[in-house]
């Protein structure tokens, strides 16, 4: 379905990974939320990943993010930046993570027999994204089974 969302604040952290190398990226949440909970900071809502730069074939540059109610004080390697709001294409799933790359071919399919057009540019280093997000439902210390957990895929839509 197609959504509409405002612009979020959040704090994240930026990895150029290849696909096999992608706990580089998510192994950087657990220290994210300690730095939030150190400063009496609640999370404003489910940590997500945010795909910046997308070549399949070579490097991703990918976002580890924690949405916060507002500016947040952090230092480098950290930073804060907002979401765009705007309209999105979303779609939950409930299962194993690996799963995700079928479901998002499913998801660019239908976008496309729709004749959405996304806020992404192709370049010669691959497709760079207005906003690309990958939700995380599930806390994965109180539900370890994989299968259960649930992720929310979020990709803008060109204005």
């Amino acid at each position: 379905m197609i959504v509409d969302r405002v612009e979020q604040a959040y704090v994240g952290r930026r990895e150029s990974i290849t696909m096999t190398e992608f706990a580089r990226v998510a192994d950087h949440l657990p220290d994210m939320f300690g730095h939030l909970a150190e400063r009496g900071l609640v999370p404003a809502g489910p940590p997500f990943f945010r795909y910046r730069v997308i070549d399949m074939s070579a490097d991703l540059v990918v976002e580890a993010g924690i949405p916060v109610a507002g500016p947040v004080d952090v230092a480098e390697p950290l930073f804060t930046e907002h979401l765009p709001g705007g309209r999105y294409v979303t779609v939950s799933h409930i299962g194993h993570p690996d799963e995700l790359v079928a479901v998002t071919s499913r998801l660019l399919d239908w976008a496309r027999e729709q004749g959405l057009t996304w806020d992404m540019e192709p370049t010669p280093t691959g497709e760079v994204w207005g906003c690309r997000l990958e939700l995380l439902m599930t806390n994965p210390a109180e539900e370890p089974d994989m299968h259960k957990w649930e992720t929310v895929l979020l990709f803008r839509l060109a204005d």
